[in-house]
């Protein structure tokens, strides 16, 4: 069954909210896993975080090139299984260690979805038509970093933080629903074979591309500074500066710039072109990163916090922006 274009733009986004949501609710039951798993006060727990974040990441490239050989809707329909069943093994899990393998599973699953809908939209439009599509779609998820701490507070104060972990799989379950009327974007005749030979020759034409690697060792530097923000913010908030009940506020709070940035960027780069604009924030981002380190470093050890998560916020809006 055909979607049209606003139902497949509200689908679009709704399988790109499964990555975030499978992140940003977790945020706020840091202390519960704490005690629920015996953990130090000063830990962060986050290891189940970075394992889903980093496998998504991985896992994107080895989905990409399946659904190029086997079609979109293939690999969503493995992609929709295995995120809600590492969804709910680590709702379940009994031990940590079990937790970060089902959210390793989780992230794999979400990769699979977030590539096939990324694609799908590329099978759909071209050009201008494409941009605008996806700007809508990034639109619409970025309002998830926003919701998502508050939604976990909210279902922290009337349930178990097993059920903040079971909220991600409820809603891929309604979106695997929805996908059902999802029809395939990738024509037969237009499937790639998979062998070693045409793998090389593109492995090797790409590792030939230094615009390509400039760019990728660029965007893998921004991720890393991002997924150790994201690790580390509940610790930073709760524990640095003592107040774990401003979290939702302050990660939302972020999330908002980060919108706004994402809006402003593609603003600038439809005026200006996508090269000078990244040139321009490139240097924007070094620039706060490095006054944020000399005063950390030379003036106090601990910013207020005020001035700490302004920095911060304009710091993963450009990354983002930049990415």
């Amino acid at each position: 069954m055909k979607m049209k274009t606003a139902e497949f733009i509200a689908f679009s986004a709704a399988t790109m909210m499964l990555t975030a949501l499978g992140i940003d609710i977790m945020l706020p039951v840091f202390a519960e896993l704490r005690r629920h798993f015996g953990l130090p006060r000063d830990s962060t727990a986050t290891a189940q975080i970075i394992g889903f974040f980093f496998m998504g990441q991985i896992a994107q490239i080895i989905f990409g090139t399946l659904s190029d050989r086997y079609g979109r809707i293939a690999i969503l329909r493995v992609g929709f299984p295995l995120y809600i069943f590492g969804g709910v093994a680590a709702a379940f899990a009994p031990t940590l260690s079990i937790m970060c393998i089902a959210r390793f599973i989780a992230g794999v699953g979400a990769s699979a979805v977030f590539m096939t809908t990324i694609a799908g939209v590329r099978d759909r439009f071209v050009g201008d038509e494409m941009a605008r599509i996806m700007s809508l779609v990034f639109t619409i998820f970025l309002f998830t970093p926003i919701v998502a701490p508050f939604l976990g507070i909210a279902i922290l104060s009337i349930s178990s933080w097993q059920m903040v972990f079971l909220a991600p799989p409820v809603f891929a379950v309604l979106v695997f629903l929805w996908s059902l009327r999802l029809a395939e974007s990738l024509p037969v005749e237009q499937r790639i074979s998979l062998n070693w030979s045409s793998i090389r020759t593109s492995i090797g034409s790409v590792l030939r591309n230094r615009v390509f690697l400039r760019y990728t060792i660029l965007t893998t530097l921004l991720f890393v500074a991002l997924s150790s923000y994201v690790a580390s913010s509940e610790h930073i908030v709760g524990e640095i500066y003592g107040r774990p009940d401003l979290f939702a506020w302050i990660f939302a709070g972020i999330g908002l710039v980060m919108a706004i940035f994402t809006l402003i960027n593609s603003r600038l780069s439809s005026r200006f072109g996508a090269r000078r604009s990244l040139k321009f924030l490139l240097v924007l981002y070094c620039v706060i990163a490095t006054l944020i380190l000399v005063y950390s470093v030379y003036v106090s050890d601990k910013p207020g916090m005020s001035l700490f998560f302004v920095a911060v916020g304009l710091l993963l809006a450009l990354n983002l922006a930049i990415e």
